[in-house]
């Protein structure tokens, strides 16, 4: 593996541990400027977030900028084609995550995600924290998970192999290995969205679409089962009228 592959890795861990110095940073220098403690120590969380996720990308894309693809970006597919497999990715992706959700249930594992409701406390303290999960995070994701974790397997291992692991250690990232199949069934489609284009930027493209639908759904879901109810309603008033 390139050393810039080794230096994006450990400060991308870097930055997923930085919080446990980053947050008490944030409230000491709020307290410093004397600001509120209970309003900074609410926002800490979502101002660091922020910070390290959009730091550790520009760091990454500086490191990646002479970066010339070797052998799994090599015979790029068209443009065109790109196009055309990155559209057809996002209902790839909302189909696989779906059979994995009805697996995980017939296993009896909880839908209910942790991992999300933390997330969607953060957006609620601070909206501009809706950039990092629907677009930062996917972008380093997909450069951590799929470009450099798969691609340097994939070198070595055949297309499975390769993307069961790198699945595992992306299921790993997000602290929910209970959620393994959905989280394998998400880097499987955005493997093979990777594999079949050669290109990068059409599984960042799918999965920065997969992420702020979600984020649109969390965020409207009150209205939503309003409406669902709302509609419920009049088809029985429908029916009791035919």
């Amino acid at each position: 593996m390139k050393k810039e592959y080794w230096l994006i890795l450990i400060i991308y861990i870097a930055m997923q541990l930085s919080g446990i110095v980053g947050i008490p940073l944030i409230l000491f220098i709020g307290d410093s400027l004397g600001k509120d403690f209970q309003e900074t120590a609410m926002m800490a969380p979502s101002l660091w977030i922020i910070l390290s996720f959009s730091v550790t990308l520009i760091i990454t894309l500086w490191l990646l900028r002479n970066e010339k693809d070797a052998s799994l970006d090599r015979d790029k597919a068209p443009a065109g084609a790109s196009i055309a497999w990155a559209i057809a990715g996002i209902p790839l992706a909302f189909i696989a995550q779906s059979v994995a959700a009805q697996i995980e249930m017939m296993l009896g594992i909880d839908m209910g995600s942790e991992n999300t409701q933390q997330i969607m406390s953060l957006i609620e303290t601070s909206a501009i924290v809706i950039l990092v999960v629907s677009i930062i995070g996917p972008i380093l994701e997909e450069i951590i998970f799929r470009k450099i974790i798969f691609g340097s397997l994939h070198k070595r291992l055949n297309f499975f192999l390769s993307a069961l692991i790198s699945s595992l250690i992306f299921s790993l990232a997000h602290g929910e290995i209970e959620h393994l199949i959905l989280y394998a069934a998400m880097g499987f489609t955005f493997a093979f969205l990777y594999v079949k284009t050669k290109r990068i930027l059409v599984p960042i493209f799918a999965h920065v679409v997969m992420n702020t639908t979600v984020v649109i759904i969390q965020l409207n879901i009150e209205n939503l089962e309003k409406w669902l109810k709302e509609m419920e309603t009049v088809q029985m008033i429908v029916r009791g009228l035919l």
